[in-house]
């Protein structure tokens, strides 16, 4: 079966990811290069990918990204960073690269509460839908619910939810992200990846059954359809391999149909993100997986 892995990184130490400067984080305090990535995806099995912003926040992190998208045929696509207020999506459309930015993202689990509720933010999200791309949300469990009455208000934006909106794996504790998630995925113009989710664990000490419960809340709320399989890679290295990544959510999704691990292991993202690289695309290598 072709894998797309809906969501990793590429980041060069020292060229402003200043969020690995926390001691825990030395593991994955260094440069992760295309190169190291194909290598991954070699050993993994997995055909394309697409690579989003990592937390550095300026424009130029973007010229990389969709430079490395150029260059890279397994990059499909790139999620860049954008501020909602000041966009920058005319800037962006003049890089080299260009056709290959499907969506951008905002550091939203940054912010206060309240701000996907600005009027100059949605406006802002509303011309990310105009532009035909997608606007993934990165938050804190506590934001679901605001990310529920944004995804009910603006119905014409496509929205997806990096890594099951960060749940607390760790205590096992459901609720209350399992209603707000339940409010965010009754809107049909959201998606969510399952990813991330092995670093909201014990790094150490996490098994397959500590994700399960939100692995299947998940699908249960969303239906595989709308569900992504995304591997957080170099990050998931805190707490376990690409592979390990890989293998486990493919155990945990072992009891659904074929049409839908199809649906979660590439299908989903490709829909979503509308994915197309270099005319051949990945829509036609899923057709024929």
């Amino acid at each position: 079966m072709t894998v797309v892995d809906a969501h990793h990184h590429l980041w060069q130490l020292g060229a402003g990811y200043d969020w690995l400067d926390e001691p825990a984080l030395a593991p994955i305090r260094r440069t992760f290069t295309p190169d190291d990535l194909a290598a991954e995806l070699a050993a993994a099995g997995v055909s394309h990918t697409v690579l989003v912003e990592g937390g550095r926040c300026d424009e130029a992190e973007a010229a990389d990204l969709l430079r490395f998208a150029a260059e890279v045929p397994q990059i499909a696509g790139v999620v860049a960073w954008a501020d909602p207020t000041d966009l920058p999506l005319e800037r962006y459309r003049r890089l080299p690269g260009s056709q290959y930015l499907v969506g951008v993202r905002a550091q939203v689990q940054a912010e206060p509460a309240g701000y996907l509720d600005r009027a100059d933010v949605r406006a802002g999200l509303l011309a990310v839908g105009a532009a035909g791309l997608a606007f993934d949300l990165v938050v804190r469990a506590d934001q679901l619910a605001e990310c529920a009455r944004l995804a009910a208000d603006l119905p014409s934006v496509r929205f997806v939810l990096d890594h099951l909106g960060k749940p607390p794996v760790a205590s096992g504790r459901s609720q209350p992200w399992r209603d707000d998630l339940a409010r965010l995925a009754a809107c049909p113009n959201v998606s969510a990846k399952l990813s991330g989710l092995v670093t909201e664990a014990d790094w150490r000490m996490w098994t397959a059954a500590d994700l399960r419960p939100f692995v299947l809340a998940a699908l249960d709320l969303f239906g595989a359809e709308r569900l992504m399989f995304g591997s957080d890679w170099p990050v998931c290295l805190l707490a376990a391999s690409y592979q390990g990544v890989l293998d486990t959510m493919r155990d945990l999704l072992c009891d659904i149909d074929d049409a839908g691990r199809a649906a979660i292991f590439g299908g989903t993202a490709v829909a979503c993100y509308q994915l197309d690289p270099g005319g051949a695309g990945v829509s036609s290598l899923l057709r024929n997986a």
